[in-house]
């Protein structure tokens, strides 16, 4: 038995139990509702166009919405994984990457520098990969070595690590101790001419801290792998592209999670803050803007003073 509907390019209105619902495409819900509906999944709908419902059917339990707040196994999460989430649905991505990402992130010792990875993922679009990692960029030198002490070779498929107590925690630091990326910014800011610039994963678990003197832009952490030489800026939310995810990953959990990724994290921030910024269920706070901020010359200068002063500090840099 049909329901009655209406949609068009920008809107779907469908009547369930006497109630009409409207939803615009800016919706994260917008292609599953519209699926759902030609598959005749009429059940399903009304839970679609309640965003709380829609968020925590996505993550399959593991997430819960509790007056406007988003808790992952009983742990608030920043309103910045609640885009992610609202990302994923919008480009139509699988969920596990995001749930094994905050496992990570969870899992990560330390409250602060869980928070501080926050502000570094929010400031920068650092795409995500099926494993829960993500992905960050470093310069180093044209033999691969770091450019301070020259002893750590970084050739692509190399894991670099060190005792988590020896690096600098305190994110008041600029220049201290520990394995640093950052956006890519910040990585072609260091470093100078004829030097490399490498795609490197990190465990969200592994970060210690993000120094502020950078505007959160660079990391401290005490583990990453080397996984590619940059050919590209680094746009979409989920990158399967370094590493073999097949044994175990369980990353395609069906044939149409493997399509190509669309415009990338972009299109699924500005549907989420359109959505949370006219949503009466659900409030993850102000929308805060373009995901993409634009990098004034004075932060450009800033990170390139910053750079050739890290190499003048007598310090671990690495």
């Amino acid at each position: 038995m049909s329901i009655p509907y209406i949609i068009t390019d920008n809107s779907l209105t469908v009547i369930v139990n006497g109630k009409a619902l409207t939803m615009q495409n800016t919706n994260a819900s917008f292609d599953a509702a519209k699926k759902a509906l030609v598959e005749e999944r009429y059940e399903d709908l009304e839970d679609l166009f309640d965003t709380a419902k829609a968020v925590v059917s996505f993550a399959e339990g593991n997430v819960v919405v509790q007056e406007g707040q988003v808790f992952y196994k009983d742990t608030p999460v920043a309103n910045h994984v609640v885009d992610r989430i609202f990302t994923f649905m919008k480009e139509g991505l699988p969920h596990k990457p995001l749930l094994r990402f905050l496992d990570k992130l969870m899992a990560n010792p330390s409250r602060r520098a869980t928070n501080e990875l926050y502000t570094f993922l929010e400031h920068k679009n650092m795409p995500l990969t099926p494993d829960g990692n993500f992905l960050a960029y470093k310069s180093v030198k044209p033999d691969w070595t770091d450019h301070h002490t020259g002893k750590f070779v970084n050739t692509v498929g190399t894991t670099l690590e060190m005792v988590r107590n020896g690096v600098c925690d305190d994110a008041s630091v600029g220049c201290s101790s520990g394995f640093h990326a950052g956006s890519l910014e910040y990585a072609k800011s260091f470093g100078g001419h004829g030097s490399r610039l490498l795609v490197v994963e990190i465990d969200p678990a592994d970060v210690v801290s993000v120094p502020t003197d950078c505007s959160c832009q660079k990391l401290r952490t005490t583990k990453y792998k080397v996984v590619a030489e940059f050919e590209r800026p680094l746009d979409e939310p989920l990158n399967d592209s370094y590493g073999d995810y097949d044994e175990g990953s369980e990353y395609d959990e069906d044939e149409s999670d493997a399509g190509e990724f669309s415009d990338g994290y972009k299109v699924g921030y500005d549907a989420a803050m359109s959505q949370l910024a006219t949503s009466p269920v659900l409030d993850f706070g102000t929308p805060t803007g373009s995901s993409k901020p634009i990098v004034s010359e004075a932060t450009r200068q800033k990170l390139r003073d910053n750079a050739l002063r890290q190499k003048r500090v007598n310090s671990k840099f690495i």
